[in-house]
C-alpha cells in the first residue's frame, strides 16, 4: 500500500491524531482500568475488521496508541519502489474508526499531548558503525535499516527509540555528535521551546524552524523540536 504524504494526512483531518516522525499518534484519557480494557477491546475488534491494528500502551489515565504501516511503498524520483515504515490509507481508516469508538465510549482525546523521542548520531561512517547500534539497541542486526532507506536502527517491537545517522565530516576535535529529537504536535512546539528558554536554554539554530528548531542547553548541549509541519492541519 501505498504511503501518504504530509499533504493527505493533513486533508483526512484526523482531529484525534498528530503524525509524529514515521506514524500517526493519539492519546485518550480514561478514568481507570476498565474502561481502558473495554476501549482497547472494541479498538482490537476494529482491527479485525480491516486486518490492521496499532500499538498500544496502557498507563495510569491514559491510552496510547500508534498507526503505521510496516511495509508501506515508498517510489523515488526514478519510479523505484521501496518497503519503507510509513503511514497509509489503513492507517487513515482505521484512525477514523478508533475515533468514532471513542466517541461511544466518551473517552476524549488529548491530542497536543503525544510525543516520542529519536535519537540521533552524526557521524560520517553510518554503514560502518551502525551494526554496533543495532547489536547493542536490538540485539538484532535485521534492526539496521529496518523500515527505512537509511541505516537508521529500528527496533520492530518498539522497545527503544528509533536512532537515525546525521551525515557529518571526519573530524578530531572532540564536540558533541549525539542528540535527541522530541516529536510533538505542531500547536504546542511553540509553547514547549518557551518553556526550555525559561528553563535557561537558548534557540541555537532555527533555520529550518518551524519544522525543526534546535535547543541548546547551558553548557551548549543541543536537542531538537520537530514537528511535521506537512501533515499538521491548516487553519
Amino acid at each position: 500500500m501505498d504511503m501518504l504524504r504530509g499533504e493527505k494526512i493533513a486533508e483526512a483531518n484526523l482531529t484525534d491524531w498528530r503524525k509524529l516522525a514515521q506514524g500517526l499518534h493519539a492519546r485518550y484519557l480514561v478514568d481507570d482500568f476498565g474502561t481502558s480494557a473495554r476501549f482497547v477491546a472494541a479498538v482490537g475488534e476494529a482491527g479485525d475488521a480491516l486486518g490492521h491494528y496499532p500499538r498500544v500502551s496502557i498507563g495510569p489515565g491514559y491510552v496510547d496508541l500508534k498507526l503505521i504501516t510496516n511495509e508501506a511503498i515508498y517510489r523515488d524520483s526514478e519510479g523505484t519502489e521501496h518497503v519503507v515504515e510509513w503511514v497509509t490509507q489503513q492507517d487513515v481508516d482505521l484512525a477514523r474508526r478508533i475515533t468514532e469508538i471513542a466517541a461511544d465510549h466518551k473517552v476524549d482525546a488529548d491530542p497536543a499531548s503525544v510525543s516520542m523521542i529519536e535519537l540521533g548520531l552524526d557521524t560520517a561512517r553510518s554503514a560502518t558503525i551502525a551494526p554496533v547500534w543495532a547489536a547493542l539497541l536490538t540485539g538484532n542486526p535485521e534492526a539496521q535499516g529496518r523500515g527505512s532507506l537509511s541505516d537508521e536502527i529500528r527496533d520492530a517491537t518498539g522497545r527503544v527509540p528509533n536512532m537515525w545517522f546525521g551525515e557529518a565530516d571526519e573530524h578530531e576535535t572532540p564536540r558533541q555528535r549525539f542528540h535527541v529529537e522530541v516529536y510533538l504536535a505542531a500547536e504546542v512546539a511553540e509553547q514547549r521551546i518557551a518553556a526550555a528558554i525559561a528553563a535557561g536554554g537558548t534557540i541555537a539554530d532555527a533555520s529550518n524552524a518551524p519544522g525543526l528548531t534546535v535547543i541548546a542547553d547551558q553548557d551548549g548541549n543541543t536537542g531538537i523540536v520537530c514537528v511535521d509541519v506537512s501533515a499538521a492541519k491548516k487553519e
